[in-house]
């Protein structure tokens, strides 16, 4: 068996800002790995992501690192202890993942689901912007056939940008990113009026390791954890403070963990919502195996950019599905 890999960086620009708590970002670097074998290529992508303390140049290094041992043979149970968590063992696992059923005459989703013609709704990003201009987005992606739609915020304004969205978007579901932003004494108040707007989650309200308040009260509506659950070994702590986990595989290191850890929150009675950086379709469609499996999907990151890759997943009246040259 001989196995070659290839690694490189690609820089992708955003069709308008994307605005979080954290900052604002007009393009995207990601990480794409090739692993070819007996004429068949197996791909995977991953996005550094700074907030974990990754680069493109600390990613590039973490695979290179492996790398004479992925081309010798190394396989993806083996790889979860060689590399920690985090994009460099996603790219390659991912990698791996495709390879090994390319090698089989199949591709992941064939094998994992979701099931073919099934539809897999896909939350819509609002990003951070006034009340108004949130309204406004919100309709345009009502426009564009938007069912699902993920609010970004930080700690102002918080139940008037949810407001304004709400009236412009009164019959389509509504979840919520705080993305690590509240602060811990305005959290159960802030539950309850979105609440009473209708919405169906809240994602992250407060810094990870600091969010034990949250098993201090009774959610009005869940709570899910984004920046507080990487891997499988972070459900059973966090499962009397959240009542679902979002699963991403640049967190996760990978679709076989990202599958270990929807394992994992089942058996904790926890709901799995799927999420994504930004990114290819290529790093989507990596991740449709976990949507099969996910109450709450947001992979729009494909939405946001000026061009995708090829071939690229569907994404029309709110939801996305491979088709039929993936």
């Amino acid at each position: 068996m001989m196995r070659t890999l290839k690694r490189y960086a690609q820089t992708w620009p955003l069709n308008r800002p994307f605005v979080i708590a954290r900052g604002a970002s007009t393009s995207i670097d990601v990480i794409r790995v090739e692993l070819h074998q007996e004429g068949h290529v197996g791909t995977g992508e991953s996005k550094p992501t700074p907030r974990y303390g990754h680069s493109v140049e600390s990613v590039l290094a973490d695979i290179d690192e492996v790398s004479l041992e992925i081309e010798q043979g190394i396989d993806r149970k083996a790889l979860l202890e060689r590399l920690p968590a985090g994009p460099a063992r996603n790219a390659l696992d991912c990698a791996l993942w495709s390879l090994e059923c390319a090698l089989e005459g199949t591709t992941p989703t064939a094998r994992l689901g979701p099931p073919v013609g099934r539809e897999i709704i896909t939350a819509h990003t609002i990003s951070i912007a006034t009340p108004e201009e949130m309204a406004k987005a919100a309709r345009q992606e009502l426009a564009q056939g938007a069912r699902l739609l993920k609010i970004k915020l930080n700690d102002e304004q918080v139940v008037e940008r949810v407001r304004a969205v709400r009236e412009a978007a009164p019959n389509v579901r509504i979840i919520i990113d705080a993305n690590e932003a509240w602060a811990p004494q305005n959290v159960e108040d802030y539950c309850r009026e979105l609440a009473a707007l209708d919405v169906e989650m809240i994602e992250q309200p407060l810094p990870a390791g600091e969010d034990a308040v949250l098993a201090e009260f009774d959610h009005p509506l869940p709570l899910c954890a984004d920046e507080s659950c990487h891997t499988r070994k972070d459900v059973a702590l966090l499962s009397d403070r959240y009542d679902m986990i979002n699963i991403k595989l640049d967190k996760s290191g990978g679709l076989t963990e990202a599958l270990a850890m929807a394992d994992a929150a089942h058996e904790q009675g926890m709901a799995i919502m799927v999420g994504c950086m930004l990114g290819t379709s290529v790093a989507m469609r990596a991740a449709l195996p976990v949507a099969a499996r996910a109450s709450i999907v947001d992979l729009d990151g494909p939405i946001w950019l000026s061009e995708d890759d090829v071939p690229a997943l569907d994404y029309r009246d709110g939801w996305v599905r491979e088709t039929h040259d993936s």
